[in-house]
């Protein structure tokens, strides 16, 4: 052997240890495989490292976060057919400071009440279309009921929390305790006269009437019906008197709330004076028809039979967001 092919003392060594067992284990590598993953990585390079798993969790949406929930519109007494196609109302629970200041609310004062009940809707309600913010004015007076039951279930979901009515059965007459909520409400509904006037372009009923002509109506709005409260409050300030009936039709005739004014109202007051009896007879006929809403009693099926309920609200208006009874709290 000459002195060029001749191993070092370092080469001898390891000859040695691997020939012995010496400092062996399988964690060492195979020289010959090391070549070949170094020549694949020259002419390969690395690869590509999967990204993916490095990211965060995939973020919940701003509507989840926020407690935002969708209301199903076939719920409500309307079934949502005098909104736009695409409108999407989304309600939330109510907060501590928004439950605060509905508890100031006055039940003997009919316009304090309207406002707190209002307030509550105006917070924890969002109304949109595919281009459209909304406004919860827009929401039918009707429909309020269902979406202020339904924001009390978000905000108290806790069973003790429920408001429970006694109820009979029809056959039996037995005692059965009913929940005051929206599953046992029970819808009004439009005479099928009046339905088949429905225009589901339009989102209104467009009547042909010998005496009227062609008629435009719906049911009021939350908008229209503050617009009318008003109106009603500035006449009895200054001392005015106003005609009841009139009262009662303005707001199916006059679908649009933004277009309502203390002038306007005014206006057509005088205008409505000018109707002959049978326009007036037609006109204040069809808002009777065309009134929708909840019956004034709950129904809930119970041992194969219906038990109803007086639709009421134990401990008066306020307990739909202030319990009334604290025994559940109590300890």
């Amino acid at each position: 052997m000459n002195e060029q092919n001749k191993p070092s003392e370092e080469e001898l060594s390891r000859m040695l240890d691997a020939r012995e067992g010496v400092n062996h284990s399988e964690n060492v590598p195979n020289y010959t495989d090391v070549d070949a993953v170094e020549a694949t990585i020259d002419q390969n390079g690395l690869g590509r490292v999967n990204m993916d798993n490095f990211r965060p969790a995939k973020a919940e949406s701003a509507d989840t976060v926020l407690g935002w929930m969708v209301l199903d519109l076939e719920t409500l007494p309307s079934k949502g057919k005098f909104y736009p196609a695409d409108c999407v109302i989304k309600i939330r629970s109510a907060k501590a400071k928004e439950i605060r200041h509905f508890s100031t609310m006055d039940e003997n004062n009919y316009i304090d009440m309207e406002d707190k009940l209002n307030a509550i809707v105006e917070s924890c309600t969002q109304l949109t279309t595919q281009t459209t913010r909304m406004s919860y004015r827009d929401i039918l007076e009707e429909d309020r009921v269902v979406v202020l039951l339904a924001i009390r279930d978000l905000t108290f979901p806790e069973p003790e929390n429920k408001l429970i009515l006694t109820g009979k059965t029809d056959k039996t007459k037995r005692t059965v305790e009913i929940e005051l909520s929206t599953k046992y409400l029970v819808p009004t509904e439009v005479p099928e006269e009046i339905e088949a006037y429905y225009d589901s372009r339009e989102r209104t009923y467009v009547i042909k009437t010998r005496s009227a002509g062609v008629v435009r109506m719906k049911p009021p709005t939350i908008g229209a019906m503050q617009k009318i409260t008003a109106y009603l409050k500035d006449r009895q300030e200054k001392d005015i008197e106003f005609d009841k009936a009139f009262v009662q039709v303005l707001p199916y005739i006059y679908t649009n709330w933004q277009d309502l004014s203390l002038t306007k109202i005014f206006q057509a007051e005088i205008d409505y004076k000018g109707w002959d009896e049978k326009k007036f007879m037609v006109i204040y006929r069809l808002a009777e028809k065309m009134r929708i809403g909840v019956q004034t009693t709950l129904e809930m099926e119970f041992d194969g039979e219906i038990a109803k309920a007086p639709l009421e609200f134990p401990g008066g208006i306020k307990s739909l967001f202030i319990i009334s009874d604290l025994a559940g709290e109590l300890l």
